[in-house]
């Protein structure tokens, strides 16, 4: 697919650097994987550079999917990746997920900002209208977290996704429009300043 909805530059801020995610990323991916439970609603634990390269040869398979490696941008180590999904150019709509972020590198200003890169270019690089988060409607980590970026919650996807041992998942779906962009950036760039 071309165009500009699927070009993939590198998105740098203060604290994390987003690069397109690349084979090259397998050894210091599986380094990130600090905490088997980084992978409990979304794949398999990533314990070897084998499982990061079939993680990475996965994303990169995806069509539909623009995976990133985050990079800490004051030491220059892969912390985990991130990624645009689901992306839809004609109804200016697309999903961001796919992100893990290791155990060391969780409850500072990486993650805010990174979100905060991924949004501003979606709605103001690309003109969307609509970002969409989907996530396990068990993950309370992950729900809030998805809120605390000033998405809301629309509701249950019932029976959406297998999850790894089969069963089946409800996600639970959030958005975020561009009506509600500035005031979103305005938050997330204090959060980051905090």
């Amino acid at each position: 697919m071309k165009g500009p909805w699927f070009e993939q530059p590198t998105l740098t801020g203060d604290y994390v650097r987003l690069e397109p995610l690349t084979l090259a990323h397998a050894e210091d991916l599986c380094r990130a994987a600090d905490d088997p439970t980084l992978f409990r609603w979304t794949w398999r634990p990533i314990e070897s550079v084998s499982d990061a390269t079939e993680y990475i040869t996965h994303a990169l398979d995806d069509p539909q999917r623009l995976a990133y490696v985050q990079i800490d941008a004051a030491t220059g180590v892969v912390v985990g990746t991130t990624s645009y999904y689901q992306i839809d150019p004609l109804h200016q709509s697309l999903a961001i997920g796919y992100t893990w972020l290791s155990r060391s590198a969780q409850g500072g200003r990486i993650n805010p900002e990174a979100k905060l890169l991924l949004l501003r270019r979606a709605f103001e690089d690309l003109g969307a209208v609509r970002v969409e988060w989907h996530t396990d409607e068990l993950n309370a980590h992950s729900r809030g977290a998805i809120a605390k970026l000033g998405a809301e919650f629309e509701g249950l996807l019932r029976k959406h996704r297998r999850r790894l041992d089969g069963s089946w998942r409800n996600t639970a779906l959030f958005s975020m429009i561009d009506d509600d962009w500035p005031f979103a950036r305005t938050q997330l760039e204090a959060r980051i300043s905090e």
